[in-house]
């Protein structure tokens, strides 16, 4: 899905903006059309609801932004041991298997059902990420053949250039909520120093 297609931006928007907007759609379409055809026409709303629905689900699963915060904080004590293992538990939760990389470039391999990536999380705690680490984890992608790649900044501003370049290449920035989910689903020792 596009990122700023319409069911994009409602997805990320409050669930009730959904729920308004196709509430909106089906009263346009009872004042405007004959009564016989508004019914069918504002059939055509259920989709936006259908939108509102899942964006409900979703916010309703999302931890609190003080849980974020506090695991956050959490990570951002933790050695870089401690935080490897808290995120390598993390992703065996989700089913991945994970194999630890040594090379500088990448410090995780995942892999589930055929798919591969290749993280890099060593520099979550700088104070900025720029281009660099991103060209060298892309270099590992390409020199392994795996077709996506993660970056973690858990700390730091990234720079704009190096947002740019993250979506050139199809390397996904994890950070703040994503991260903070993530570590969630970690078994509850993952967290702990």
């Amino acid at each position: 899905m596009a990122p700023n297609s319409l069911f994009a931006i409602l997805l990320r928007s409050p669930w009730w903006i959904s729920w308004s907007v196709a509430g909106l759609i089906a009263l346009v379409c009872g004042a405007l059309l004959p009564s016989h055809i508004a019914p069918y026409a504002a059939v055509g709303a259920l989709p936006i609801f259908g939108v509102g629905c899942l964006a409900a689900w979703r916010q309703w699963r999302a931890p609190s932004s003080a849980r974020v915060q506090a695991v956050l904080g959490q990570a951002a004590e933790m050695p870089w041991r401690t935080f490897a293992d808290a995120l390598e538990r993390a992703w065996q939760a989700e089913g991945y298997a994970v194999r630890r990389l040594t090379g500088l470039q990448a410090d995780f391999r995942l892999e589930k059902a055929g798919q591969t990536a290749l993280v890099s999380a060593r520099r979550w705690k700088a104070a900025t990420h720029g281009i660099e680490p991103l060209r060298d984890l892309q270099a590992a992608a390409r020199a392994q053949d795996v077709p996506a790649s993660t970056y973690i900044a858990m700390q730091g501003t990234v720079s704009d250039n190096a947002r740019g370049y993250a979506r050139e290449h199809g390397i996904t920035l994890m950070e703040g909520e994503a991260l903070a989910a993530l570590l969630l689903k970690a078994p509850r020792t993952a967290t702990a120093r």
